[in-house]
């Protein structure tokens, strides 16, 4: 039994798989309660389609998804930050726009240069293909994300439940909106490869959700947002391992599985209280 149960990680490529599902469910899941509370699920998911025209170009220019993961997040962040902060449409138009846009803008990129991209791979992840370089990137960047908001902790979550009083007491909130957007950018493009352009939305914010079905602690939110986080990338890896199942889809699911479940002890907690 148990050598069944370690036959996964008799192979390099599981290993890799595998600590990088680990990576990117952390500092995903560690960002999903600060997206959930300041209502930016949406940005998220404006920042992941925004990629693709950056992917485009530099696969063009002979780069790969790893290589790109940190400037392309740092651009995607200041250009998203600046235009809904100067727009006059309102944020959730000004998103729409570049979401829909750079999404389009992509695909037109992808045919005039004429570049080989496997769409599938790029919407749904392909973390079976990771290499030691994406590993190491990946990591690098988990530690980066932890690290920053570890630091700023303090900062980020007094500008997250109250930004006029923030300002008010004298924090720069400009820096920490931007820090935060830089943040989340790095953690979405680092985590392409594993779950894909459509699905990293789900694994930011289901097991922040999750989490907030079964306390209202924020900070304890973030540590079972963790633990969710990892419990779906690892078992979401190694179901997909032994039934032959799409590894990203696999793993959004198996945190949806742990969202219905939270959501349900949460009602029953309230009908034994009622």
């Amino acid at each position: 039994m148990i050598e069944i149960l370690m036959e996964p990680f008799k192979y390099e490529f599981m290993v890799r798989s595998t600590i990088t599902a680990i990576a990117s469910g952390t500092m995903l899941s560690i960002l999903g309660p600060f997206a959930i509370n300041r209502n930016m699920g949406f940005m998220a998911d404006a920042m992941a389609h925004a990629t693709l025209p950056i992917i485009a170009i530099g696969v063009f220019l002979g780069f790969s998804i790893s290589e790109l993961g940190v400037p392309a997040a740092i651009l995607i962040a200041f250009f998203l930050g600046y235009i809904i902060k100067n727009s006059n449409v309102g944020e959730d138009t000004a998103i729409g726009i570049i979401f829909s846009s750079f999404f389009a803008l992509g695909f037109v990129l992808i045919s005039i240069l004429n570049v080989t991209i496997n769409l599938e791979d790029l919407l749904f992840g392909q973390i079976l293909a990771v290499s030691r370089f994406d590993v190491y990137i990946v990591v690098s960047m988990c530690i980066a994300v932890v690290f920053l908001i570890v630091l700023f902790f303090k900062q980020l979550l007094f500008y997250s439940f109250d930004p006029i009083g923030a300002e008010v007491k004298g924090l720069n909130t400009n820096f920490l909106n931007y820090l935060f957007l830089v943040v989340l950018s790095v953690a979405i493009v680092a985590s392409l490869q594993t779950v894909g352009i459509i699905l990293v939305l789900s694994m930011l914010l289901i097991p922040a959700a999750a989490s907030k079905q079964i306390t209202d602690n924020f900070v304890s939110s973030i540590y079972i947002s963790i633990i969710f986080g990892i419990i779906s990338s690892f078992s979401g890896l190694y179901l997909s391992y032994f039934y032959n199942l799409p590894s990203g889809p696999t793993m959004s699911l198996v945190a949806t599985g742990i969202f219905i479940v939270c959501f349900f002890v949460s009602k029953l907690k309230k009908v034994k209280i009622q």
